[in-house]
């Protein structure tokens, strides 16, 4: 049976720059940083020292994965900010905004109240965003899901 999500992709345009933008700007840890097989294709895995068992790889489209047509496809797409990478969560909505905008990440909102608790988004370095949100005990369906 299913137990669990252990690594999920997020597709970016340079591993080196998601490196440095994940960890330095964001404050994620590097778990794995190593070239896999003959083909020497990049595995680069970051994660929230928080949560231990859950990790993100920051991977180029391209082979092995995916033949060069659909690489720039997807590479169009995450340029274009057409792609949602996910949710990251925190305890202190206001004051992380405040630390990650001073260390230049880029916010599409800033935080508002949602049903499901206080939201910012933010693109990364690449072009993906991400929802990034101080939960909720209960969903409160008082609030407006959009603004």
């Amino acid at each position: 049976m299913i137990k669990g999500l252990k690594i999920s992709t997020v597709w970016v345009l340079d591993q080196d720059r998601a490196k440095e933008f994940y960890t330095e700007k964001l404050g994620l840890e590097i778990r794995t940083d190593m070239t896999m097989g003959e083909a020497g294709a990049r595995w680069l895995t970051v994660g929230s020292p928080s949560q231990p068992d859950v990790e993100l790889t920051l991977m180029v489209p391209g082979p092995p994965a995916m033949d060069p047509e659909s690489a720039e496809m997807v590479k169009k797409l995450v340029t274009k900010g057409a792609l949602g990478a996910g949710v990251l969560t925190t305890d202190d909505i206001h004051g992380d905004y405040k630390r990650l905008k001073d260390r230049g990440v880029e916010f599409l909102q800033e935080p508002q109240e949602r049903p499901y608790g206080t939201e910012a988004l933010f693109r990364d370095d690449s072009g993906n965003w991400f929802s990034f949100t101080q939960p909720r005990e209960d969903l409160d369906l008082s609030q407006d899901w959009a603004s």
